[in-house]
């Protein structure tokens, strides 16, 4: 469990659009840890948490796009039931709110990868390093 940047792309809502994303970043050699993508009536906003954060920031400016950087938690999770929970439930007891988060893995993985957006990300891994031990 860390904070870890994670970068939020601009991009326009169209088909095509993440495959030049992917391709840039394969480009470059860097690999994608967790992706999710919101849409809008115009563009698409696709936020993902990298293996070079600083490289694909320079990738994607000198492209030309909007690229927003934020903290988040990245968390190796047990893919089982109530581990979500447990982790919702000691950031509620800790006041922090989860903001969006996404989380991803196969029916048979033992272990799960989920990517965090709090309001306040150094005190949501103290809580969670103390209450999930």
């Amino acid at each position: 469990m860390r904070i870890v940047e994670q970068l939020a792309i601009f991009t326009a809502n169209k088909p095509g659009t993440l495959a030049e994303v992917c391709d840039e970043l394969a480009a470059g050699r860097v690999n994608i840890y967790g992706l999710t993508i919101s849409d809008t009536v115009d563009h698409a906003v696709v936020r993902m948490v990298v293996s070079d954060t600083r490289k694909a920031l320079a990738l994607f400016e000198a492209r030309g796009t909007l690229v927003v950087e934020s903290d988040v938690l990245m968390i190796e999770n047990d893919n089982k039931p109530g581990s979500l929970s447990r982790i919702a439930r000691v950031l509620s007891t800790h006041k922090i709110n989860i903001e969006y988060a996404y989380l991803a893995s196969m029916p048979t993985a033992k272990r799960g990868l989920l990517i965090l957006r709090v309001n306040d990300p150094k005190k949501a891994l103290r809580c969670l390093t103390k209450g999930l031990l």
